[in-house]
């Protein structure tokens, strides 16, 4: 049976993760009836992060996490148990007779919920396996052993049709599960990434160059490998010949162009927030933003500022940021810069609005930015 290789909405990691978030709560809703809530699948190309989404889910919340890939699984037993002797006990006589119970395999959970069991790679099971996790999908339970409550499940799927070595799942298994597909999105990667602690000079390079992460060999996955590896080497100007090797060693040859381009651009030496917030005089960097976002023919480098602007976003509301003296009329200085677009401005402060602090509350009542949009409108 022929299915698209696009399963439901389309969402970045940021939309998805509050979309899991209403499911699982209203499937716990349910559960206090007596039924079961709904599976998820999350459907994606390789090196997207579709398990590290679940587990950092379950991570972040204390959740418990179970992890199983139905691809392992040789035999039923993998999924439903061994089957072991009993002798009679008086509490199961069994007419004296010995008895034969299922022992759960070591990777079905036992404590109680909340928590998440991953099934990944689902669709690249034998067939035998996904027509035996079906009673998984509807009941929570087989015949062997159940979920304990406040369990959800979750499973990660590739596209069918695609270059990919998938067992076709029928509609009798689809319609068990809500579906999602995971996009790419460059801000909501370089959120997660500011917070993974990535070689900053890899998050302007994504931020910058989007459209690389779309290639065979080039996912988000490898790109944070390729990040690792260079992450200790301060001048990657210097060192471009090893920094090429290790792009070629896990990236598209495209992404390695753009890389080096991104290199020898002098981009790789774009204003870090840091840089910004923490000055002592707004002359210290006001200078470098000029030289960065000059374009050829007077134009302006409008990405460049972008990728500044999402980077001092980014470094603010994240959790491990904290608000220095100085920090939020620096900030506003940046904003009050005429090389800004006034539509990047106002989708900046929109977004600021979103997030609960001290410093985002302050920056929304000052009356030198709310003038110069008005005056822009």
């Amino acid at each position: 049976m022929s299915h698209s290789p696009t399963q439901g909405p389309r969402l970045d990691a940021l939309a998805l993760e509050r979309m899991l978030s209403h499911i699982f709560h209203r499937n716990d809703e349910i559960g206090m009836t007596g039924k079961r809530g709904t599976p998820v699948c999350i459907w994606g190309t390789h090196g997207l992060g579709k398990t590290d989404i679940a587990k950092n889910f379950a991570a972040s919340r204390g959740w418990h996490f179970a992890y199983c890939a139905p691809a392992q699984f040789e035999e039923m037993g993998d999924l439903h148990g061994i089957p072991t002797v009993h002798d009679p006990t008086p509490d199961q006589p069994n007419n004296g007779d010995e008895y034969t119970v299922f022992a759960p395999p070591e990777w079905v959970p036992t404590a109680k919920g909340p928590g998440i069991l991953l099934l990944d790679d689902i669709n690249r099971a034998d067939d035998r396996i996904l027509r035996g996790i079906m009673q998984l999908l509807q009941n929570f339970e087989m015949f062997s052993w159940q979920l304990p409550d406040q369990w959800q499940i979750v499973a990660t799927a590739n596209p069918e049709g695609a270059d990919y070595s998938v067992t076709p799942m029928d509609d009798a298994m689809l319609t068990r599960m809500l579906h999602f597909t995971l996009v790419f999105d460059a801000k909501a990667w370089a959120k997660w990434a500011t917070t993974a602690a990535v070689d900053p000079r890899g998050i302007t390079f994504v931020l910058n160059y989007p459209e690389t992460v779309t290639g065979k060999r080039t996912t988000p996955r490898t790109l944070v490998q390729f990040f690792e590896q260079i992450q200790s080497i301060q001048d990657l100007k210097k060192e471009i010949e090893l920094v090429a090797s290790l792009a070629a060693a896990c990236l598209d040859e495209t992404t390695v162009a753009a890389f080096i381009t991104f290199v020898n651009d002098e981009l790789a030496v774009l204003l870090n927030p840091e840089d910004i917030l923490d000055a002592k005089n707004s002359k210290d960097w006001q200078k470098a933003f000029n030289e960065l976002v000059k374009g050829n023919k007077g134009t302006k480098r409008v990405d460049r500022i972008s990728a500044i602007c999402t980077r001092l976003y980014l470094h603010v509301t994240s959790e491990r940021y904290r608000e220095q003296r100085g920090h939020m009329e620096n900030f506003v200085e940046f904003l009050l810069q005429e090389a800004i677009p006034n539509d990047l401005r106002g989708s900046l402060l929109i977004d600021l609005s979103r997030h609960e602090s001290e410093m985002c509350r302050s920056l929304m009542k000052d009356k030198r930015l709310a003038k110069l949009l008005l005056e822009k409108l």
